[in-house]
């Protein structure tokens, strides 16, 4: 399969119009012409993971946040981007990020984490638009019902288990005294959904990069918050990708993810 074909599957799952406006995904490195027969899906372009895709042979990596943000006015190898970006070219790999892109998608992110976490009656936490050509609602995060009402600190468990994460934090744990039905949910950084979270009317935000004054903020106004960390809840990504090129895009391409690297440990 040639690279700009992966890339045309890529963006009916997940199009590029659906981004926010200050993202770069999208085709980010390489040759549209290669022939692509190896795959590494990641989080993240870490010098781990671009080494792991040197030595795995692949012809193409695919993440889910983009190593080039702004502009670059030089690439070479005296900072860390234009490293990674060097070793990528050399080694012939294209290179492809699905960001916001992929957040907002019906069925993507947000769905795929309301789906692990069982939710019911779902809706974009943050409406970003519908599409044209069906007229479903986009955006990022999603807002749904548990299936049945269970305390603070039994959803959090329940986020930690099937997230399978090290750790998760919560604010209000204190303060909650009651069953919690509805839940909003935004992978990635959601410290500033809150005001979307409360319209809603959820009672737990889980998402990560909370910091203490939108925590206890949060909390002030009614709403308790899990944070399972940025990674956490969104190295779903991994699993989603490959299962979607094996079994939509095409069976014969080795598709390999790289190992989960939680980049904060609790002591």
């Amino acid at each position: 399969m040639k690279c700009r074909e992966l890339i045309n599957r890529l963006e009916r799952l997940a199009p590029l119009s659906y981004a926010c406006s200050w993202d770069n995904p999208g085709f980010l490195a390489g040759r549209g012409d290669k022939e692509v027969s190896r795959v590494l899906v990641a989080l993240d372009a870490t010098d781990e993971v671009v080494e792991t895709a040197v030595n795995e042979g692949c012809d193409f990596l695919l993440t889910h946040h983009p190593l080039v943000f702004g502009s670059i006015k030089k690439v070479n190898d005296q900072d860390f981007i234009g490293r990674r970006l060097v070793r990528l070219i050399q080694a012939d790999i294209s290179y492809y990020a699905m960001h916001t892109n992929f957040d907002c998608a019906p069925g993507c992110m947000g769905d795929a984490a309301g789906k692990r976490l069982g939710l019911s009656d779902t809706q974009p936490l943050e409406k970003m638009g519908e599409d044209v050509n069906t007229g479903m609602p986009y955006g990022i995060g999603v807002c749904g019902n548990l299936k049945k009402a269970v305390s603070l600190k039994e959803l959090a468990l329940t986020v930690k288990e099937r997230f399978g994460l090290p750790f998760v934090n919560i604010y209000g744990a204190k303060e909650c005294d009651g069953p919690i039905s509805r839940v909003a949910l935004c992978p990635g950084s959601g410290k500033g959904m809150s005001g979307h979270a409360l319209s809603l009317g959820a009672q737990v935000l889980i998402t990560g990069d909370v910091g203490h004054h939108d925590g206890i903020d949060a909390v002030a106004q009614g709403l308790f918050v899990i944070d399972g960390g940025h990674y956490g809840l969104e190295h779903l990504f991994m699993d989603f990708m490959e299962t979607y090129i094996r079994e939509q895009v095409d069976r014969d391409l080795v598709v390999i993810k790289a190992p989960e690297a939680f980049p904060v440990t609790a002591m």
